[in-house]
């Protein structure tokens, strides 16, 4: 017993239970059976007895002193490889949590498929108690023996069983908590990555109609459980919404992992996502979680959901009606309690039609859908977004934050911004590298496009269709900065002076008010 107790493995403790009860040389052969979900119920020999096929009892560790076969034990992992918990003899022990004892067998025993080989081994008696902790039935220990069992052999297997069963628990436990372990070091790894990788927005900036559309939504779905789809071009923050609707959901508390299904290979699809055991396939060294089971109680986002291989769509499926995964190289499933929320920039309707996607997965995942509107719907809160990187990007520089004019608001506002706020966000932290002067400039080649905020009048009348005459442009520009004049009551200099309203430099705009015979107001 106190060998038993020094293993820490399930394994080397059901090894260790039988290989100690068998080493008696009266033993024929000793067994554990353990309750596990039924797996083999198509080829089993009991099924048409058996009353619960979701449970029934496992052989896992057998022994003995074999005389006419040695070293084989096939015919008892074949006779008693699998049984249903209340028949035969020991599956009622495990039903009934009841020891059992018959000092002498018969010949025809109909719960021995071989009785020529139990014969030929000269069995003669059989025992069997319940491996019970803490009032739960964990399986069953038996024995085979050639000689007679008294009540004192029956009593001394009793202890040793009670003290098995203790063993086994243990045994559980401490697979638990290295299971556990394993899936805190795996999430640990995953929040270190997500945090490296973190841009500078955390939060949703704007106050846009169309944002406040999709804030109603995401308070709408929070609370509950439902599969979310976003969807929306690239670029629009489809991950940010994923992540609001988490942290403001019951799993808060428990991480969202990502999973960007186009940058899975096909081969690889199942393991990363499901998991592998060990030995599964070249290179799978160690056990190895899953995306599934590391979301386990929190959210599973699944960026890129129209890029998943149509031949692993049906195992994805499965997965989300089921909440069951099963590793790769694994026959045992194991249950997650898992909330996806799936994004993507295509139309998934669109692949339905072209026989790219399942229909009935696109309907499993669309039971709430969130629109992302592009930043060309939400114009108004490009100066804000805009401000907001500008002090991000200049405290990563360690600068102090450049100017941004109104010009510069009505130059940005004005794009139509084809990869919406990232195309913003990276432009916005280019123009705050190359800002010296403290003012942004946007003479990058990617906003070299952007109209200017104060188009000439000659470009505008050529724009409408006819040409003006150079007295006809005086007085055009003479009204231009009267006007930029009225709106900053008479200041030029400045950032809300009228200078950086006409995209000017202020000593230019002071020579031209001289020019024209202006007053400032």
């Amino acid at each position: 017993m106190v060998s038993i107790a020094q293993n820490r493995t399930l394994p080397e403790v059901l090894q260790s239970i039988v290989a100690e009860v068998g080493a008696c040389k009266n033993v024929v052969v000793t067994c554990i059976w353990l309750i596990d979900r039924g797996d083999l119920c198509e080829t089993c020999r009991f099924r048409a007895k058996c009353p619960d096929q979701s449970r029934c009892l496992h052989l896992v560790a057998s022994a003995g002193n074999l005389e006419a076969h040695p070293q084989d034990l096939t015919p008892t992992d074949i006779a008693f490889g699998r049984l249903p918990l209340g028949v035969p003899k020991i599956g009622k022990v495990a039903a009934t949590g009841e020891s059992l004892l018959q000092p002498q067998l018969s010949d025809n025993e109909d719960w021995i498929s071989d009785t020529d080989w139990f014969r030929s081994e000269g069995v003669r008696a059989f025992a069997a108690h319940p491996l019970v902790f803490r009032g739960e039935v964990l399986g069953v220990l038996a024995v085979f023996d050639r000689m007679a069992l008294n009540e004192a052999d029956f009593e001394y297997l009793r202890v040793f069983a009670d003290h098995a069963a203790v063993s086994i628990a243990n045994a559980n436990a401490f697979e638990e908590i290295a299971r556990l372990k394993e899936r805190l070091e795996e999430e640990n790894d995953y929040l270190r990555e997500e945090v490296t990788t973190a841009s500078g927005t955390g939060y949703f900036i704007g106050e846009s109609p169309a944002l406040k559309k999709v804030l109603r939504q995401i308070d709408l779905v929070a609370a509950t459980d439902a599969t979310v789809l976003v969807t929306g071009e690239s670029g629009t923050g489809k991950e940010l919404v994923a992540r609001a609707i988490h942290e403001r959901s019951s799993r808060r508390n428990r991480p969202m992992v990502k999973a960007n299904c186009a940058a899975v290979p096909e081969a690889l699809f199942e393991s990363e996502f499901f998991g592998h055991v060990r030995g599964a396939f070249t290179g799978a060294l160690r056990d190895k979680l899953g995306r599934f089971e590391l979301a386990d109680g929190g959210t599973l986002f699944l960026d890129e959901i129209g890029e998943i291989p149509y031949a692993m769509q049906a195992k994805l499926l499965r997965v989300l009606q089921e909440q069951e995964v099963e590793r790769v190289g694994d026959t045992r499933s194991r249950k997650v309690n898992v909330r996806i929320i799936a994004a993507t920039n295509r139309s998934l309707k669109d692949e339905v039609i072209a026989g790219r996607f399942r229909e009935d997965l696109f309907y499993r995942l669309s039971v709430f859908p969130i629109e992302n509107p592009p930043l060309r719907e939400r114009r108004e809160d490009i100066p804000r977004l805009a401000e907001h990187f500008i002090h991000v990007f200049a405290k990563r520089l360690g600068r102090k934050p450049p100017r941004l004019t109104a010009v510069t608001n009505r130059q940005l506002a004005a794009q139509d911004w084809p990869g919406n706020v990232r195309e913003l966000q990276n432009t916005i932290e280019r123009a705050v590298i190359l800002a010296e002067s403290g003012s942004l400039s946007f003479e990058a080649p990617a906003l070299s496009v952007l109209p200017s905020a104060a188009p000439s009048p000659a470009l505008v009348a050529a724009s409408e269709g006819f040409l003006l005459t150079r007295s006809e442009l005086k007085q055009r520009e003479r009204e231009s900065i009267s006007a930029a004049l009225t709106q900053t009551h008479g200041k030029i200099f400045g950032h809300d002076g009228a200078a950086a309203l006409l995209g000017m430099k202020p000593t230019t705009l002071a020579s031209r008010i001289k020019a024209l015979g202006l007053q400032r107001k």
